[in-house]
């Protein structure tokens, strides 16, 4: 399954493509700890993508993080929506001294429950707050009910490489083909 979204703004201009399964990874983002993690989140989820992103990034990086999630999860949203999938998916990912925890529901009523924090404010030039702007974003426009909790932090590199494997792994499990309707409730998504 390829799924596709083009979004302009004032600020931003994103051009993303999803494939499920898929391997071949090309992200040219105007920001390299997004594009790193976004990667990192891509390989482990099994996801191809396409992914160029510009933006304000004279302002910060705001607007670029955000709007990033909020394409990400409209695109995966059609990808999950299209055959009956697993539904939810978990992962307790250590990265070093970093352990994060994330559990997640396809469940089409998006949203992001966030827990800890990071030991530095930035890493490189990159705010850390914006990390859980992304995945607010992204759960919200993508339908789904994410829970991450930074249960262990040695740097703030490892903590959001574990939040975005973690996630990753958590969207693979979530994806994998179902013969079980995915809602009791006879509607889902």
């Amino acid at each position: 399954m390829k799924a596709e979204l083009v979004r302009n703004t004032k600020e931003t201009e994103i051009a993303l493509s999803l494939e499920y399964p898929g391997t071949d990874r090309n992200l040219d983002i105007s920001c390299g700890f997004m594009s790193h993690m976004i990667d990192l989140m891509c390989s482990r989820a099994g996801l191809g993508i396409s992914l160029k992103a510009i933006g304000d990034i004279n302002v910060d990086y705001h607007h670029l993080a955000e709007d990033i999630g909020i394409v990400f999860g409209q695109v995966l949203r059609v990808i999950a929506k299209s055959q009956p999938i697993n539904r939810y998916g978990w992962s307790l990912l250590p990265m070093d001294g970093s352990l994060v925890r994330v559990a997640l529901d396809f469940s089409g009523r998006g949203e992001a429950y966030w827990k800890g924090s990071f030991p530095a404010e930035k890493c490189g030039d990159f705010d850390m707050e914006l990390i859980p702007e992304f995945f607010k974003a992204f759960a919200r426009e993508g339908g789904i009910t994410l829970h991450i909790a930074i249960l262990e932090a040695d740097n703030s590199h490892h903590a959001a490489e574990a939040a975005f494997k973690g996630t990753g792994m958590a969207i693979r499990q979530a994806l994998l083909p179902s013969s079980q309707d995915p809602s009791t409730k006879g509607l889902w998504l």
